[in-house]
């Protein structure tokens, strides 16, 4: 048993280890990630969604996260954005933010237990909102 326990571990861990380096950002690269305005409008541009984690919660994780269409995604380590996390009052891991043209449009915190209380799915129908708003 204890043999078969020390296999899983590894692949309990996998969902945080599963963004590619290039999504993570931290402080000094945070404003920038966010403000993706183009010359010629809104409607080239995509929402941006920041995902704010911790190491203490990776389990809890938004796993889901190479499923969402028509949006940029990064994800932040609190530990190495406190301004960030400051800024936009992060108080849970994990949270997510949706932001367009650098305007916070839509957050979901995790409760007391940590665990994020919207899904891939309503976090996508957020997203489409977004963009459908800025086709007019």
């Amino acid at each position: 048993m204890k043999y078969i326990i020390l296999l899983l571990i590894p692949f309990l861990s996998f969902s945080q280890q599963d963004v590619p380096e290039e999504y993570w950002i931290d402080d000094s690269e945070f404003e920038k990630a966010i403000n993706t305005n183009k010359a010629f409008g809104d409607d080239e541009t995509k929402p941006v969604v920041v995902e704010f984690w911790a190491k203490f919660n990776e389990v809890n994780c938004f796993a889901e996260w190479n499923q969402l269409e028509d949006v940029i995604y990064y994800r932040v380590d609190i530990a190495q954005a406190p301004n960030a996390k400051k800024k936009y009052k992060v108080r849970m891991a994990p949270t997510i933010i949706i932001f367009k043209n650098g305007i916070k449009e839509t957050i979901f915190k995790a409760g007391l237990d940590l665990v994020l209380p919207a899904d891939v799915i309503e976090i996508q129908e957020a997203i489409n909102e977004i963009n459908n708003a800025s086709k007019f």
